[in-house]
């Protein structure tokens, strides 16, 4: 009887379901946007999936750039990735290049690695194990934290893929360009939205701090990847990062439908 009677007096407001959230950039189909518009970015190409053979030295003082995110071999998440792939699949193709990994670590030497690891890495990107190992270390170093600090910060998938655009190139260390640093400087002059502020005002200051820390680095010079991209949907208020999306990239134009 007490079930009945609670059922009836239930107010439509509570009776009826509350919406659905609006899909963060961890959401299936916003993933792929991300992937794509970083593809576009760092490989000139819609087409990420082919980009876990890439490699090669862009003389940008950290040796070898590879694979979907642009795996460093001076930078240590190069050596972090074969390492995952090694412990996954001893004696993979990649294996024996691991003592080189860690010497030339913090450098833009090739000492140990020429001539034969670019060859090899294109060989191991044929390896779904390898290609898996990718997704999983671009996920747990970069995807992840971004997604997980725009949500805290209270951003929709806009904000949290410009956290993501922003700690793909520049990392998470502790120097004044890292993607914590350019958080800290946009925090100087705007609140996120969920420390009350605006949330295109915010994204605004974020994207000036992220071109300044551009700035800082010849090889990171050219800001169109902001310019003429993450700030033409923000004019847009395209805040959720809604399909269809145009941009442009170091001139050249891409689309999303």
């Amino acid at each position: 009887m007490g079930a009945v009677t609670c059922a009836g007096i239930l107010s439509p407001a509570i009776a009826t379901a509350a919406p659905a959230a609006v899909p963060g950039l961890d959401d299936p189909a916003k993933k792929e946007i991300a992937m794509k518009l970083v593809s576009s970015a760092e490989n000139s190409s819609l087409d990420w999936k082919a980009q876990y053979k890439y490699i090669e030295d862009i003389r940008d003082g950290r040796g070898y750039t590879a694979g979907i995110i642009g795996f460093c071999s001076g930078t240590g998440d190069m050596l972090d990735l074969v390492q995952l792939y090694t412990d996954r699949k001893p004696g993979n193709v990649l294996a024996r290049y691991l003592p080189a990994l860690r010497r030339v670590n913090g450098t833009d030497s090739h000492s140990g690695l020429d001539p034969n690891f670019p060859a090899d890495w294109r060989k191991a990107a044929q390896d779904s194990a390898f290609q898996q190992a990718q997704n999983d270390e671009r996920d747990r170093v970069y995807f992840n934290p971004a997604v997980r600090q725009g949500k805290a910060d209270g951003l929709r998938a806009l904000g949290q893929f410009a956290y993501y655009d922003a700690i793909v190139m520049h990392g998470d260390g502790g120097d004044a360009t890292s993607f914590s640093s350019i958080r800290r400087r946009a925090l100087r002059t705007a609140k996120p939205p969920a420390q009350g502020g605006n949330e295109t005002t915010y994204l605004n200051a974020f994207l000036d701090a992220r071109v300044w820390a551009m700035k800082q680095e010849e090889a990171h010079s050219d800001t169109s990847r902001v310019d003429t991209a993450q700030r033409v949907f923000l004019r847009q208020g395209n805040l959720d990062l809604n399909p269809p999306l145009d941009w442009k990239v170091y001139g050249d134009s891409y689309h999303i439908g």
